[in-house]
């Protein structure tokens, strides 16, 4: 295991990211322990069954991570994990009434067009 302390993480967090990828790094707050950083390839974490589609999940509904890139993550085609975040009760559609209503004044202004 590899130590870093908080402020040498703040100073140089990619050493500290590079530093995961070979072994689990703990993370000291003066002489305390605060925190481990792992990475998730080099620990064969990512490869275990359902991780990738959790971790997609999860940061799609924090907004973390758009649509399209969650699908990515989870190696799901889109329209496949449309319908998992929607079966998890998670709207693909974060939007207010009103902008829905300008969304479909839009549409009607550009069939009309046709």
């Amino acid at each position: 295991m590899k130590t870093v302390n908080v402020s040498g993480l703040k100073n140089n967090p990619s050493e500290a990211l590079r530093m995961a990828h070979e072994d689990m790094v703990l993370v000291m707050n003066r002489n305390e322990p605060d925190a481990v950083m792992v990475g998730l390839k080099s620990a064969k974490i990512i490869g275990m069954p359902g991780v990738r589609k959790a971790l997609a999940t999860a940061l799609f509904k924090d907004g973390n991570l758009s649509l399209a890139r969650s699908a990515k993550l989870a190696d799901m085609p889109l329209a496949n994990f449309i319908a998992h975040v929607s079966r998890l009760g998670i709207s693909v559609i974060d939007q207010t009434a009103d902008e829905v209503e300008d969304d479909l004044d839009t549409l009607d202004q550009w069939l009309n067009q046709a």
